[in-house]
C-alpha cells in the first residue's frame, strides 16, 4: 500500500511479453490491474501494463489514466502522469483514442486546479472540448466525459445545475455501457448536489447506491469517501459510525485519497444533517 503514497518508490518492472495476447491472457492481465488499483497501487499497475502499451493504445491510455487517478488520490506522481499522457497522446490512432487521451489530460488539468497545485482550469476546458470534438457521440468513453464536464461545472465554474445535466448524461452513458465503477461516481455526485439543495432523502439514496457498487466491486481505494459522503447526509444516530468506518479505511489505505482526512476531522466538528 506504501506505493500509493511514494512517488519516489519505483514499481518492480513487469517481465517483457510480446504486445499480441490471447483474449484469455487480456482478461488475466486486466483483473490483476484492477485488484492493484482498486488498492491504490497504482504504481504497480502502470507497471504491469508498460510492455502492452507502446504497441498497443488503449493500454497507453488505460496506463495513463492510473497515474492520473494516483495524482487525484495523492496529490503526488505529476511528472509521471504528464510521460504517460505524452506517451499515450503519441501512440494514439484515431480519434476515440485521440479523443480518450485528451479526456485524461483534462482531468490532470483538473486535478492540479481543484487540488491547488496549480491553476490548470484553462488548459482543464481546452483538452475536455477537445475531447468533446474527437470521442463519438456513442462512444463507450462519452459517458467519462460528460462526467468529467461535470465535475468541471460543479467545482471549477460553480455551476450547479450545469454539472447536475453533465452527470445525468453520464449516468444515462455509464448505465447503457454497464460501466458500474462510473456509475458511482456519477451517483456520489448527484447526490452531492441534492445535498446542497437540501433533498436529503434523494442524497442519502444517492450515497448509499454508490457505496453499495463500490463495496459489490470491491473498490476499497474509493469506499472510504463513500462512507463520509454517506455520512454528511445521515441521521445524526448514524453518521458518527460511517465516519469512524471511513477513518479506519482511511487509515488502512496509508492516508489516502490524502484529502478524506480534513473532510473527516471538519465535518465531525458539526452535527451531521437530521
Amino acid at each position: 500500500m506504501s506505493r500509493a503514497a511514494d512517488s519516489a518508490d519505483p514499481a518492480e518492472p513487469a517481465p517483457d511479453v510480446p504486445a499480441a495476447r490471447s483474449a484469455a491472457g487480456a482478461d488475466a492481465l486486466d483483473r490483476a490491474v484492477w485488484r492493484l488499483r482498486s488498492r491504490g497501487c497504482w504504481d504497480d499497475a502502470a507497471a504491469l501494463l508498460e510492455p502492452h502499451a507502446a504497441g498497443h493504445p488503449p493500454y497507453a491510455i488505460h496506463r495513463a489514466a492510473l497515474l492520473v487517478e494516483r495524482c487525484m488520490f495523492t496529490a503526488t506522481g505529476w511528472a509521471a502522469a504528464e510521460d504517460a499522457l505524452r506517451a499515450a497522446e503519441a501512440v494514439a490512432g484515431d480519434n476515440d483514442e485521440r479523443g480518450a487521451a485528451a479526456c485524461e489530460r483534462g482531468h490532470l488539468a483538473y486535478a492540479a486546479t481543484v487540488l491547488g497545485v496549480r491553476d490548470r482550469a484553462d488548459e482543464a476546458r481546452s483538452a475536455l472540448g477537445r475531447a468533446a470534438a474527437l470521442l463519438d457521440p456513442a462512444a463507450p468513453g462519452r459517458a467519462l466525459l460528460d462526467f468529467r464536464r461535470g465535475l468541471m461545472a460543479e467545482h471549477v465554474a460553480d455551476s450547479p445545475e450545469s454539472a447536475r445535466a453533465a452527470y445525468r448524461r453520464a449516468h444515462a452513458g455509464a448505465t447503457a455501457h454497464g460501466d458500474a465503477l462510473l456509475l458511482s461516481f456519477t451517483w456520489r455526485h448527484l447526490a452531492g448536489l441534492a445535498l446542497r439543495d437540501g433533498e436529503l432523502a434523494e442524497a442519502r439514496h444517492g450515497f448509499g447506491e454508490s457505496l453499495r457498487i463500490r463495496e459489490e466491486l470491491g473498490y476499497l481505494i474509493g469506499t472510504a469517501p463513500a462512507l463520509a459522503a454517506l455520512a454528511d447526509a445521515a441521521p445524526a444516530e448514524e453518521a458518527p459510525g460511517l465516519r469512524a468506518e471511513a477513518a479506519r479505511l482511511l487509515r488502512l489505505m496509508g492516508g489516502v485519497p490524502s484529502w478524506l482526512a480534513g473532510h473527516l476531522t471538519q465535518a465531525s466538528a458539526s452535527p451531521a444533517p437530521s
